[in-house]
């Protein structure tokens, strides 16, 4: 094969998988409306719904909180491998029910491990001055953006800022479990994660969360 030939072939497929590489995650997927708590939305995350009847706990062997930041060069996956939380229903139903989560941020991993460490560090969640992210839910209505069932609204308690998010979920019940899946974005600065990154390799700002959630209900 002559030279000319080869990078008639060999550039253009240079060129898709550096454009791949650099993807943002969050381009397609919902971003979270966020906003400032109000003292309202703080009590009612606070307490639970006079509608709640049935109170699940999220199960998190069968269950995952992830996301997935980005830079120019490309992306990395993580998780929080200790959380827990509950799942409860009003009359049975999503809507009107309540979302608690409790993640141990120090427990992050990623697919890096020097990447593990500088999550840990000030830079980022800054482990030992923030070692818990909250969410608690204020309402849960039904319909939601992009064939989502649900809406789910409530207080964001990251990196020591708190902050009402609203964002779209899957939720279902049957008989054994309630189950809830969502993908949105939420932007790290408005909690006060700021590293930029490399001159030559910025991080962007939006984060993709990911949370696969399955609570099993009680028998009888």
């Amino acid at each position: 094969m002559s030279i000319v030939r080869f990078a008639r072939i060999a550039l253009p497929a240079a060129l898709l998988l550096s454009l791949a590489a650099c993807a943002d995650p969050t381009a397609d997927k919902p971003k979270a409306t966020v906003s400032a708590p109000t003292p309202a939305t703080t009590q009612a995350a606070a307490t639970t719904p006079a509608g709640v009847t049935e109170t699940a706990t999220i199960d998190a062997a069968s269950s995952s909180i992830g996301f997935v930041g980005s830079k120019v060069t490309g992306s990395h996956e993580g998780k929080f491998e200790k959380f827990s939380g509950t799942l409860s229903l009003a009359d049975g139903k999503a809507e009107g029910g309540k979302l608690t989560i409790e993640a141990d941020v120090s427990s992050v991993k990623t697919d890096a491990a020097d990447l593990d460490k500088h999550l840990k560090a000030p830079d980022f969640f800054d482990v030992e001055k923030f070692p818990k992210a909250t969410f608690a839910s204020s309402s849960i209505k039904a319909g939601g953006e992009k064939g989502a069932t649900h809406t789910v609204t409530g207080e964001l308690d990251l990196h020591g800022i708190k902050k009402t998010i609203s964002f779209p979920a899957t939720i279902t019940t049957s008989p054994d479990a309630v189950t809830g899946t969502t993908e949105f974005s939420i932007n790290r600065k408005d909690f006060g994660i700021a590293y930029p990154g490399k001159k030559d390799d910025l991080i962007r700002d939006d984060v993709l969360l990911k949370l696969n959630l399955k609570a099993p209900r009680k028998k009888g």
